[in-house]
C-alpha cells in the first residue's frame, strides 16, 4: 500500500513538470501554432428525383394518360361498395405509376374509389400497406390537389 502511495505522488510531481517548461505546455498536435482558414472546398453536389441529372416536373415523373385519368374520374359507384373509412393522405412515390391508393383499410388489392372532401371522387386500385396512407401521383393531379397537401379521403372498396 505504502508502495502504491509512492508510485503516485512521483508520478504526479513528474506530469506537473511540463507545466513549468519555458515555453509552455506541449501537446501532441505538430504545425503551424495559429489557425489556418480552408483554402480547398469540396466541389459542390448535384441531387435529383429518381437519378436524374435535373430534378423532373411532376408531369414529366407521371406516366398516366389523361384518358386514364378522365375515366377514373367518370367512375360512379358499384352496386356492392362500402365505405371502408376516411384516412389522410400523403403522396406516394412517384416513380410507382397509376392511379391507386395504399392504405390500412385494405387487406388485399381490389378496385376501390375514394372521394375528397370537395365532392371529387376517383376511381383507385386499392391497395393494402401499413402506416400512413398513401395516394399515387397521377391521383393527385387527377383530383387537382397540391403535391404538399395532405387531404382526408373518404376510401369505398368491396
Amino acid at each position: 500500500m505504502r508502495q502504491l502511495a509512492m508510485i503516485s505522488a512521483v508520478a504526479l510531481t513528474l506530469s506537473g513538470c511540463a507545466l513549468f517548461q519555458p515555453d509552455g505546455p506541449r501537446s501532441g498536435v505538430t504545425g503551424p501554432s495559429e489557425a489556418q482558414p480552408a483554402t480547398e472546398f469540396a466541389p459542390a453536389v448535384s441531387t435529383s428525383v429518381l437519378g436524374t441529372t435535373r430534378a423532373a416536373s411532376a408531369e414529366a415523373l407521371d406516366k398516366t394518360t389523361a384518358d386514364e385519368k378522365a375515366a377514373a374520374l367518370a367512375a360512379t359507384a358499384s352496386g356492392g361498395e362500402r365505405e371502408l373509412g376516411r384516412v389522410v393522405v400523403a403522396l406516394g412515390p412517384p416513380a410507382e405509376q397509376g392511379i391507386w391508393l395504399s392504405s390500412p383499410l385494405v387487406t388485399a388489392k381490389a378496385q376501390g374509389r375514394i372521394a375528397t372532401a370537395a365532392g371529387k371522387t376517383l376511381a383507385v386500385e386499392l391497395r393494402p400497406g401499413t402506416g400512413g396512407a398513401l395516394l399515387s401521383l397521377a391521383a393527385f393531379q387527377a383530383l387537382g390537389l397540391s403535391l404538399t397537401e395532405l387531404p382526408q379521403v373518404t376510401v369505398y372498396g368491396p
